[in-house]
């Protein structure tokens, strides 16, 4: 690679959340779908969950294209230790937003950045803690019929109304809670050798 070309760029997600944030870093990238199995292994963490599916999204694509550096990214709700996925249907929503509550979830948030042809393979974790309302049924309701988030983790899409489930965010990545913590994916990038500025 000479001064002024940069490797390619892939993420490692069909996430559209993802990649809208991946855009306002205004790199050239491509998006790969890993499938990678996402089920917890026993006794597994959230945080530890997060990091290893990050990881290993970003190690599948980057298998087929050596050459490229690929982002890899998982988001976990944990609820008291206990990790929350993506709900998938209205009734696991309804589920877990019950559960959640009143109660403070700590989203992990993790990054990944691989590049097999540098050996380069480096994970971050962005825990964002959010404080649920002590919300009603009904409330819960008409958030879901709004806003369908079952492709969301923990059922909260706090980019739309989902903002209106909670009384607090505390975070150090703004990003984080959308599913991209941008500002550690640019310090992995960087440290791959792909320049953003």
């Amino acid at each position: 690679m000479t001064e002024t070309t940069q490797r390619q760029l892939i993420l490692a997600s069909t996430s559209v959340y993802r990649r809208h944030l991946l855009e306002r870093l205004r790199l050239p990238f491509t998006v790969i779908a890993s499938d990678v199995d996402e089920t917890a292994l026993p006794h597994e963490s959230p945080a530890s969950l997060a990091r290893r599916l990050a990881l290993a999204k970003a190690q599948a694509v980057a298998a087929q294209h050596p050459q490229c550096v690929v982002i890899g990214s998982d988001q976990v709700a944990d609820l008291k230790g206990e990790a929350l996925g993506k709900p998938g249907t209205h009734a696991r929503a309804v589920a877990q937003l019950q559960r959640m509550r009143g109660q403070m979830v700590i989203f992990q948030t993790a990054v990944a950045v691989v590049c097999q042809a540098t050996g380069f393979a480096r994970t971050d974790l962005a825990p964002v803690k959010v404080q649920f309302k002590n919300l009603t049924d009904a409330q819960i309701e008409r958030y879901l019929l709004a806003e369908k988030p079952y492709d969301c983790a923990g059922s909260a899409k706090s980019e739309g109304l989902g903002i209106a489930l909670l009384t607090r965010i505390d975070n150090d990545d703004p990003t984080a809670l959308v599913g991209l913590p941008l500002i550690r994916t640019c310090q992995l990038l960087e440290a791959a050798g792909l320049k953003v500025l």
